[in-house]
């Protein structure tokens, strides 16, 4: 008989049928010639009571000495417990001792661990109730992803890791060479290197998805992004993923419709999916946290322009670390009070400057403003960052100029408005920042397995 998932159990609780199971020891109690083991397999938050007696061949030499951690293989049979606080438990038939764990050595023990010792261990994180829920989380958002995405008739396209096109235009691409360190030399270090040009890793398929948005309609990317920011806080990451739908024939007003109504299908999932990880978050991560999801799934976002918002923070007369004066950007400070307390829900601020935003944000009739829109939620300030693209030649032409960029290595992504140009549109949301709004996490390097972070890229 093939192991069964600790959470199928507890679903089904098929009383007075055996059972077998494969999990890792969370705790052992000892009373009289009984041991009381509570056994988790990652399947859910709940561990399973299993009963083990003196009259197993292997009690006295394993299984009283067994310690958390070990990997145990289990059979028995499910009965009702008489305890409280749970509805069945595994009477053990044979237990098998898969592999012990160094009671001596082993980091974690029955305490709570604080999450800056968690990410000393991140090869032995996940094992924690906390780090096992951020990971249900994570992976159930993760299809949600898909299935929003395929539910609406969008057409899912890899863009490449490694490209030879920043879409941010900031510099900050990690390089990608195969070239010795001593051949790096000279007016042009690159051009013998394995592409014959500058490579790095990417920042954003933005581009690259706008070519098949322009061929498909509707399409979207969901990888892995890199940033060499030298930002050593609990808001960077080195490494991490990105969201990114583009739509062809699509405005501004369009894409903020589709990015709402995202948001809220993915906060939804996780309230009808994750229940249970969700309470602990809220009891012991962030009090309120799914009243918090339950309005942002059930009440509509606020709009504001972005000269709006700029009025909202002058007029709160909050002393904010960062001045507020229009044509400067909204900080993480700004965002978060918009969201928190001004509108008391998620912000769309739209119409930012056009000196604060990149080349390819469709320029407003004004001529001070380009049709971006950010949407602000509460705990994180930016969760998702879009725009309507430039879809007129003249005008991306000159805003390119005036970038700095090499009109001639972006001459592809001129092609697509000189053949077949279309009003188009789209966004990028930050999957870890969405994990971190939708668990309450504080650290953003506590919602990826495996943080990359300055001078730290464990395992």
């Amino acid at each position: 008989m093939g192991p069964t998932r600790v959470v199928d159990i507890l679903r089904d609780q098929p009383v007075g049928r055996p059972v077998a199971i494969s999990g890792w020891l969370r705790t052992r109690r000892d009373s009289g010639g009984l041991s009381f083991l509570e056994v988790n397999d990652g399947s859910c938050l709940a561990s399973l009571q299993v009963i083990a007696d003196a009259t197993l061949a292997n009690y006295d030499g394993e299984i009283r000495k067994l310690a958390t951690g070990a990997a145990l293989r289990i059979q028995g049979q499910l009965v009702a417990s008489p305890a409280s606080g749970q509805a069945v438990e595994v009477q053990a038939g044979a237990i098998t001792v898969l592999g012990p764990a160094d009671p001596a050595t082993y980091p974690l023990q029955k305490k709570r661990h604080s999450f800056e010792f968690l990410r000393s261990i991140t090869h032995l994180r996940s094992r924690t109730n906390a780090l096992g829920a951020v990971a249900r989380v994570r992976s159930a958002l993760s299809f949600a992803v898909h299935r929003f995405f395929h539910e609406q008739g969008f057409l899912q396209v890899h863009t490449p890791v490694i490209t030879t096109s920043d879409c941010e235009g900031a510099g900050e691409m990690f390089t990608v060479t195969a070239l010795e360190p001593a051949a790096l030399q000279g007016p042009d270090p690159f051009g013998a290197d394995f592409f014959g040009r500058r490579a790095g890793l990417t920042v954003s398929g933005q581009l690259q998805a706008e070519i098949f948005a322009l061929s498909h309609g509707r399409v979207y990317t969901f990888g892995p992004t890199f940033r060499a920011e030298n930002s050593n806080t609990s808001r960077h990451l080195a490494e991490f993923w990105m969201v990114e739908p583009e739509m062809a024939f699509c405005d501004l007003a369009g894409d903020m419709q589709v990015a709402e109504g995202f948001i809220r299908f993915l906060v939804e999932t996780a309230l009808e999916e994750c229940s249970e990880d969700l309470e602990l978050f809220d009891r012991f991560v962030s009090k309120g946290l799914i009243d918090r999801l339950v309005q942002v799934r059930d009440q509509p976002f606020v709009r504001l322009t972005y000269t709006e918002a700029v009025a909202e923070l002058e007029r709160s007369g909050r002393d904010f670390a960062f001045p507020v004066r229009w044509g400067l950007d909204l900080q993480a400070e700004h965002e978060r009070f918009l969201a928190e307390e001004a509108a008391r829900a998620p912000v769309i601020v739209t119409n930012y400057p056009i000196g604060i935003k990149p080349f390819y944000m469709r320029v407003d009739d004004d001529g001070r403003t380009v049709a971006a829109m950010d949407i602000l939620v509460a705990g994180i300030g930016e969760l998702v960052g879009g725009s309507q693209r430039e879809e007129r030649l003249e005008v991306l032409t000159t805003r390119m100029t005036a970038a700095g960029l090499d009109l001639e290595q972006y001459s592809w992504y001129l092609d697509l408005r000189r053949y077949g140009s279309a009003p188009h549109a789209g966004f990028g949301l930050g999957f870890e920042r969405l994990v971190q709004f939708v668990t309450g996490m504080q650290n953003i390097r506590d919602v990826i397995p495996f943080p990359r972070t300055p001078g730290s890229a464990p395992c």
